[in-house]
């Protein structure tokens, strides 16, 4: 079964009930788990940046910003029960060696490495030691970048599987570049998702799932029009129905490639080769 995560990022806007809420869109969709992210923020920016202008509901400084789209660990806390209460699994891709320290407690099943952390070597030495299952994306990455990563899972005898990815939001189509997706798979001899930043719901992630993709991850919204990069290339309930019954189909019709003969062919056959008889 192709494993789908719906990607709440920052888009709760800081919010505990729109969290519960999305929540509750990945739950009915039919998502496997849902994800956000940590950061230390006052550690991987800088003062000069945190302190530059940026007018947001809740300021005028990066600081304002980030800092209100930041969760204590107490509202993770009530996150993780709610996760629990609705028999959703959740996971985090941490910024910083800190966050990722912090999240030990929670006793995930999962681990996720950002794109722009791909190349964050003692990050990924930390995750790595935890030997949980590792979702790694890829974007605005080289293969050598890649190849780093992957050897710091592998010698850590780490399961990971890649995220072929495209680090803009909303992603151009036309360069979604899926053709990545079977290269990576035989090139590290492994699993390989996708990770979406299309704003459309299924004309990416549906050919990604031909290509052989073993999982999806998409960002999910209440809606695109809220504050935030994320929200633009983001599916809001509807579009998330979509792309998992559109997802699920797939696969039944892609089947498990071994050949037979099925009981619905049983009478053609009897009625078409009896002229061989």
């Amino acid at each position: 079964m192709i494993f789908i995560t719906a990607e709440i990022g920052t888009n709760h806007l800081g919010d505990i009930k729109v969290v519960k809420q999305l929540i509750d869109v990945a739950k009915t969709a039919g998502c496997n788990a849902i994800k956000f992210q940590k950061k230390s923020v006052s550690k991987i920016y800088s003062e000069k940046f945190l302190n530059s202008y940026l007018e947001s509901p809740w300021g005028t400084t990066q600081r304002d910003m980030r800092i209100h789209r930041e969760f204590s660990i107490k509202q993770i806390q009530e996150i993780d029960k709610y996760c629990k209460k609705k028999k959703i699994s959740w996971y985090t891709s941490c910024w910083d060696v800190d966050s990722q320290l912090q999240m030990r407690r929670f006793k995930t099943k999962y681990n996720k490495v950002a794109s722009a952390m791909l190349v964050h070597h003692k990050l990924l030495e930390i995750i790595a030691e935890e030997k949980k299952y590792t979702f790694i994306a890829t974007g605005m990455s080289t293969l050598k970048d890649i190849e780093k990563a992957v050897k710091i899972f592998r010698k850590h005898k780490c399961p990971f599987e890649l995220l072929h990815c495209h680090s803009s939001y909303p992603m151009p189509l036309e360069e979604a570049n899926l053709n990545m997706i079977p290269f990576l798979k035989k090139k590290f001899k492994c699993k390989v998702g996708y990770s979406g930043h299309e704003s459309s719901a299924s004309n990416v992630c549906v050919p990604a799932v031909m290509l052989g993709a073993t999982s999806i991850e998409r960002h999910i919204t209440l809606n695109r029009t809220w504050y935030g990069n994320d929200q633009a290339a983001s599916l809001e309930p509807d579009g998330l129905k979509r792309l998992v019954r559109d997802i699920r189909l797939i696969e039944k019709i892609l089947g498990d490639g071994k050949k037979r003969i099925w009981k619905s062919e049983i009478p053609v056959q009897k009625k078409l080769r009896q002229i061989l008889t």
